[in-house]
């Protein structure tokens, strides 16, 4: 029997509220396949991973389905032990007060933070879970750190941490340099490829290409809610699909893997 793919989206459409955001949208990602996932501000982006983290479900329809792991509905928590996700968005909604060992143990309750009952929940064993995790970001330290003292380099590794502590086999990183200097961002995504060499698979979100580790062989383009391209990285990353989907001329320089962009200046 075949393996379920990872995410199976089937002429889909979405809305996000009261806009709909694809139209009969369809994307497969098979298991331990990487993937990064390009496109503008208003592209989708944002919308497709809610998706896949069952925040948002597709309007019923013959023929329309959204499955993860071969399943269309799933109990959180059940999903968040093969799909972790390290968000932006996420960041921005935990509280400055919350220790660094607080953020990684929220992920066994996939909540914004310990507070109220379910502090009284934590059990010494997901705490020592959670600072073993934090142990192998290299970031023990920040344990009992408060949110507001640390650097947002330092925040995005505890939401590493948090998304890591359930062991999942697929990590999604939505936009995962935002934010952060040239040696925070350059650190970040070292520790993306090491993640990936002892067998994590990843699902990079993003608008910049420059980001992409060259394990990535797999890249999907969006625009407006469409795929504008889909497949290996040297036919998808060109000149034109790269200017199809941000609107801008763009020219493109491979160095060592990795594909970084550049304006098209008018008659150069």
């Amino acid at each position: 029997m075949s393996e379920a793919p990872l995410i199976e989206i089937r002429d889909a459409t979405i809305f996000r509220g009261d806009t709909r955001v694809f139209d009969r949208f369809n994307l497969t990602i098979p298991q331990h396949e990487p993937v990064a996932i390009l496109g503008p501000n208003g592209s989708g982006k944002t919308t497709l991973l809610k998706v896949i983290n069952r925040e948002i479900y597709p309007v019923q329809g013959d023929g329309s389905s959204v499955r993860i792991l071969g399943r269309d509905r799933w109990n959180v928590w059940d999903l968040r032990s093969h799909i972790g996700l390290v968000s932006h968005d996420l960041q921005m909604h935990y509280h400055a007060r919350a220790t660094g060992l607080d953020v990684v143990v929220s992920g066994f309750y996939s909540s914004i933070g310990v507070h109220g009952v379910l502090a009284g929940r934590i059990t010494a064993v997901q705490r020592e879970l959670a600072y073993t995790t934090l142990k192998n970001l290299d970031a023990e330290e920040l344990a009992g750190r408060r949110l507001a003292n640390m650097s947002t380099g330092q925040q995005r590794r505890c939401l590493l941490g948090r998304a890591l502590v359930h062991d999942p086999d697929t990590l999604i990183l939505d936009e995962p340099t935002a934010g952060l200097d040239l040696a925070a961002a350059f650190g970040y995504l070292d520790r993306i490829r090491r993640l990936s060499a002892v067998g994590k698979n990843i699902v990079l979100v993003s608008h910049s290409p420059g980001e992409i580790p060259p394990e990535i062989q797999r890249i999907v383009l969006l625009r407006a809610g469409r795929v504008i391209a889909d497949g290996a990285k040297e036919r998808v990353l060109t000149e034109y699909n790269l200017q199809q989907t941000y609107g801008v001329g763009v020219r493109i320089a491979v160095v060592d893997g990795y594909y970084f962009t550049y304006p098209a200046v008018a008659g150069g």
